[in-house]
């Protein structure tokens, strides 16, 4: 097959952990060739390169949601009062609450206007679409929220609204491109399945999304963390709503990560005869020797171990208290808080916070007058001396910590179970989910609860080591590279036995009939085929023993 993979802000740019699931899936896939169609989010992100990319990727093709895109098209009498029809659908469905047919008709208007006549990222700044907006926010039936919106309010909107459509006008579209391939996988939601609704609308392609973190949340957090106000975040709301909508509606199969991103895809309207939870595949191979015990298994019984990046949502705060509490009754318990390189100044800033906090709760101690003090919460970083690789900072201790007040999917937890080791966790995301009973979950933002249930595993070897091994056996089965694998190219095949090729020269065969794969399926089975069979006189008639010819075997 020929698989157009849909990123945004990921493959083949980003090498994190969370999206090198694409990576280990097109490499996985060598059978079938691969397409790439990127969004970038940064200039940093553009200039940091792509990952080493494998033979089966034929080509990528990549865009900036972050720079001007103006084609320096200016539309005409006729072609203002298209944009002015569609934009005016668009913005209707975005202001009103309820069904709303219309979002897709303004949707895929001003695609195919795009498509035609370029020139819409001008139209989508210009004063026609702040007064249709404007218009929209005023009309009757109107959601509250946005009803007093101001100028700014409505300028802003279009700015966001025109950098999530983007894609509309790209070139993408063509029969050298994703016209061209038989399915559109979208590594997300959002802006990176737009391109697959298109390649559906104009080509006939299915569209297959995999959302291991709900795209639409995190477009909720990061509109309020960029400090929007409130009418301005109501219709990015409604605007991402809308096309959540209409990809799940559109999609063939969606494969949320986890039963948290599929209770939201549910909430939008998804039909759950389209959803299959595929966990994402990570490698095991480099936490083998911890968890098999062959690369000395045990860490220092009295130390807990958080591993992560630093940053508010992982509430280091709370944990610091609930250590506060563990070293009342445990005197010698140790907390290692190993975080990856810090990024950005807001980490860098809650970094320097939960160090002056940690110095405020446990004063360095000493053995005697003559001793220097020690703190017992180191903060460390993964990489530097003390732990040069990943696998040694969950070796640091027995059990290993997670405070988070946020969480999608919680890699670090899977990283921990693939090493065996007892964990605590708040249960937030899909925590509950990833442990199933394999580990303690205790709720959020309680760092009584936190402190007892470490205690508990603290105190209780022989409980750390049963609780261990059945977290390595439930990461081996659920959450590797092959089994990710196997699903995905399940789900290829199943999905491509519903529609022809979308190469006109392998689309029929020598009698001109259509054909449903440019390859047969049973040419990617693995293993040999057995030798011609003889034929039963029932079956054929002409006798016992008879040999069937190649073509007879064949069929």
């Amino acid at each position: 097959m020929r698989i157009g993979l849909l990123t945004e802000g990921g493959y083949p740019y980003a090498t994190g952990e969370s999206r090198l699931w694409c990576d280990r899936l097109v490499r996985g896939l060598a059978q079938h060739e691969f397409d790439v169609y990127a969004l970038s989010r940064s200039a940093r992100q553009e200039k940091g390169g792509w990952v080493s990319l494998p033979p089966q990727v034929r080509q990528v093709r990549t865009a900036a949601l972050w720079a001007p895109e103006d084609d320096g098209h200016t539309y005409g009498r006729r072609e203002r009062r298209r944009f002015v029809a569609h934009f005016r659908q668009l913005a209707a469905a975005v202001c009103t609450e309820g069904d709303a047919p219309e979002f897709a008709e303004g949707l895929y208007g001003l695609a195919e206007l795009a498509r035609e006549c370029g020139g819409l990222y001008a139209a989508l700044r210009s004063e026609l679409a702040v007064r249709a907006l404007e218009s929209a926010c005023r009309a009757p039936g109107a959601r509250r929220t946005v009803q007093g919106a101001a100028v700014p309010d409505h300028l802003a909107f279009v700015d966001g609204l025109e950098r999530a459509l983007r894609p509309l006008s790209l070139d993408w579209y063509g029969e050298d491109a994703l016209g061209a391939v038989d399915l559109s996988h979208a590594a997300s939601g959002g802006s990176a399945a737009l391109p697959g609704l298109l390649a559906k609308r104009f080509c006939g392609v299915p569209l297959l999304v995999t959302e291991y973190g709900v795209q639409l949340r995190a477009h909720y957090l990061s509109a309020r963390e960029a400090g929007l106000g409130a009418p301005v975040r109501a219709l990015l709301a409604a605007f991402h709503g809308r096309l959540a909508a209409e990809v799940y509606q559109q999609a063939s199969v969606i494969t949320p990560g986890n039963t948290h991103a599929r209770r939201w895809q549910e909430k939008c309207g998804a039909d759950r005869a389209k959803l299959r939870t595929v966990y994402p595949g990570m490698e095991a191979d480099r936490f083998a020797a911890l968890g098999d015990g062959a690369g000395g298994r045990g860490g220092d019984p009295r130390t807990l171990v958080w591993v992560g990046r630093i940053e508010p949502a992982k509430d280091l705060v709370a944990l610091l208290h609930a250590f506060a509490e563990i070293r009342k009754e445990e005197p010698q318990a140790r907390l290692r808080i190993l975080g990856a390189p810090v990024a950005g100044p807001e980490s860098a800033t809650y970094l320097a916070h939960c160090r002056a906090l940690a110095a405020q709760l446990f004063p360095d101690e000493a053995a005697d007058a003559h001793a220097v003090g020690d703190n017992p919460v180191s903060f460390e970083e993964i990489g530097a001396p003390e732990a040069p690789e990943l696998v040694d900072a969950y070796a640091a201790g027995e059990v290993i910590v997670l405070s988070s007040v946020v969480e999608g999917f919680p890699i670090s937890l899977v990283e921990a179970m693939f090493c065996g080791r007892a964990t605590v966790s708040t249960d937030v995301g899909a925590v509950v989910e990833v442990i199933g009973g394999t580990g303690l979950v205790v709720p959020p933002r309680n760092p009584r609860a936190l402190a007892d249930a470490c205690l508990a595993l603290l105190r209780d070897p022989e409980r750390r080591e049963r609780l261990g091994a059945a977290a390595r056996a439930r990461a081996l089965e659920l959450f590797t590279v092959e089994q990710n694998l196997a699903a995905f190219r399940g789900i290829y095949l199943e999905l491509i036995s519903y529609s022809p090729v979308q190469r006109e020269a392998e689309s029929v065969d020598a009698d001109g009939e259509p054909r449903p794969f440019a390859y047969p399926v049973e040419s990617h089975v693995p293993g040999r085929w057995p030798g011609p069979a003889t034929t039963p006189n029932w079956a054929d008639g002409t006798g016992p023993g008879m040999v069937p010819t190649a073509e007879e075997a064949g069929r």
